[in-house]
């Protein structure tokens, strides 16, 4: 393998696992976030304000319009990953690890580039809401603030039923990172998938 995929919804734990499988192989990491980021998080960090075109997303949209605005997002980013992916497994380019929601299981099924491997990571929506809650510090939130990130986690929620539904159903791996794991552990895993995989690129 010279290039493995990790997909999954936000805050499944892809980047930490991403990185820790990266640096056992010896691979760079990249995040598919660097490409294009679609409006992020709706959450204040020490570093960072929530931007208002961030805010006025999560705020005016349903929850059936933030699924099909991010999707729609990662479907524009499709071709740009396909082609990274091509050159890095192609090429003799250092091998890659390349994590990120835009990995979504129906196309990269299709995919015809050999030395490739995907794996998707799934929590259960309270772990994923936990996290969220705690990076958010929702106890501390405002209503308003509270508003966006339950707003967040509904897409999140929505996007991770969509695609276990997918990969379910076109017989792709996937490992649970929600089950208390080490980073280390949860590579491992992913190592021990992707060693009897036949799917994609084979």
């Amino acid at each position: 393998m010279r290039v493995v995929l990790i997909g999954g919804t936000s805050n499944s734990g892809k980047s930490t696992v991403a990185e820790a499988l990266a640096e056992r192989l010896g691979f760079e990491h990249r995040s598919t976030d660097g490409l294009a980021r679609h409006p992020g998080r709706p959450w204040r960090t020490p570093e960072r304000e929530v931007p208002p075109h961030v805010a006025e997303h999560y705020a005016t949209l349903t929850a059936d319009e933030l699924i099909a605005s991010v999707l729609a997002h990662y479907e524009g980013l499709r071709p740009r990953i396909e082609e990274l992916i091509t050159d890095r497994a192609l090429t003799g380019a250092p091998g890659l690890v390349l994590e990120g929601s835009a990995l979504w299981p129906g196309w990269v099924a299709r995919l015809a580039v050999p030395r490739t491997a995907a794996v998707w990571l799934t929590a259960d929506d309270a772990v994923v809401r936990d996290r969220v809650r705690a990076a958010g510090r929702y106890e501390e939130a405002t209503e308003e603030e509270r508003l966006l990130m339950d707003r967040f986690l509904a897409r999140t929620g929505r996007y991770q039923a969509l695609m276990v539904d997918a990969v379910e159903a076109l017989g792709l791996d996937r490992v649970d990172s929600g089950d208390g794991r080490t980073a280390a552990e949860l590579a491992d895993a992913v190592l021990a998938a992707v060693d009897l995989q036949e799917r994609p690129g084979r």
